[in-house]
């Protein structure tokens, strides 16, 4: 069974697919941890984007894992632990441009739907509904207050030693926002039969709660 998690950044797609994934015994499968790793790699390589061979050459040679240890989701890129390194600032202002890429998604949906082949998945992201796995089970679509999202975007940066004030955050989000829902390829958009879930006023345990007994009915 694949349950899908949609939605724009900071909605807490991630942080609600890893609790659902815990109570409904399921394996997690983050995938903006994915292209994130992807753009650390063409950022570390200095790899322009236009450049299809270097690309399709980076894309061959990467090795993306994710771990459950000590109930935290570690992310390994070619063996290194760079979990926290692909939340920082310059890695998310870039990782909508990467990822709107034919050749990164591409190559990322197959990775996922082979992970996803033989076992229950709770899968996040932006096209999980629509695209990676349009005959999933159950799909949600999380949404937000661009305020509240920021808020929880500064307290995601403070966590990993970076600052930024409410107002650069609310434009960076509107920006992610537009190039996420503009690009050609999977652009962000709710399947039409997700369950929309406003979660600015809701509680973590109350939007988790929602999606686990929904599935669980």
């Amino acid at each position: 069974m694949i349950v899908a998690i949609d939605g724009p950044a900071a909605t807490g797609k991630s942080t609600s697919a890893k609790k659902v994934a815990r109570e409904l015994g399921f394996i997690h499968l983050d995938t903006g941890a994915m292209y994130r790793c992807v753009t650390l790699a063409v950022l570390r390589n200095q790899i322009t984007l236009d450049n299809e061979s270097a690309l399709s050459q980076l894309l061959d040679g990467l090795d993306i894992r994710l771990k459950k240890l000590d109930d935290e989701l570690v992310v390994y890129l070619n063996g290194e632990d760079v979990s926290d390194e692909i939340r920082k600032a310059e890695v998310t202002s870039y990782v909508s441009t990467v990822s709107a890429l034919s050749q990164v998604r591409n190559a990322l949906v197959r990775i996922q739907r082979n992970i996803a082949k033989n076992q229950d998945c709770v899968v996040e992201g932006r096209d999980i509904g629509t695209i990676v796995f349009p005959d999933a089970k159950f799909k949600f679509f999380l949404v937000a207050d661009d305020f509240v999202r920021a808020q929880r975007r500064q307290l995601d940066l403070i966590a990993i030693g970076e600052e930024k004030s409410i107002a650069v955050l609310v434009e960076e989000i509107r920006q992610r926002d537009f190039l996420d829902s503009k690009r050609s390829n999977s652009p962000l958009c709710k399947a039409d039969d997700a369950i929309e879930i406003d979660t600015s006023k809701m509680t973590f345990d109350e939007q988790v709660a929602f999606m686990v007994n929904r599935v669980k009915k």
